[in-house]
């Protein structure tokens, strides 16, 4: 599926096409941490298939739970994560941030991830009271 993302300021994009069978929600901690929520979704691309449109993201590199590093791509003027990548270059794949997609609303997860650490509360949200705005 072909997507469009760009960081909140705009001063990142690129194009991506996503395998709609491969997204996946990650509750490992990292993640959390990272997105500032109770976890992170993302839709793996293979690196001939992920395109920058405008701008250069910021890496930070980190190390997996296998010992692996990981980047994680970042706008440096707003702080919107992008993607994680791993692997060499020729052979990267990457965890595209379902959020920054406009297409978001099409990308349902297929699997969960690290759900050892996933939060407690997360399967009682339908019985929390909503608002359709603030």
């Amino acid at each position: 599926m072909h997507t469009h993302g760009q960081c909140h300021c705009g001063a990142v994009a690129f194009e991506a096409e996503v395998d709609r069978s491969r997204v996946g929600v990650c509750h490992c901690t990292d993640c959390q941490t990272f997105s500032g929520g109770a976890f992170r979704t993302g839709a793996l691309v293979r690196e001939a298939g992920l395109q920058r449109i405008r701008g250069e993201p910021v890496l930070y590199e980190k190390t997996a739970a296998s010992g692996a590093i990981r980047r994680l791509a970042f706008c440096g003027a707003c702080g919107t994560h992008l993607w994680g990548e791993s692997g060499a270059a020729g052979s990267r794949v990457y965890s595209v941030r379902v959020g920054v997609l406009r297409e978001r609303r099409e990308l349902s997860p297929t699997i969960q991830l690290w759900c050892d650490s996933a939060l407690p509360w997360l399967g009682a949200l339908a019985d929390v009271p909503r608002r359709e705005q603030q």
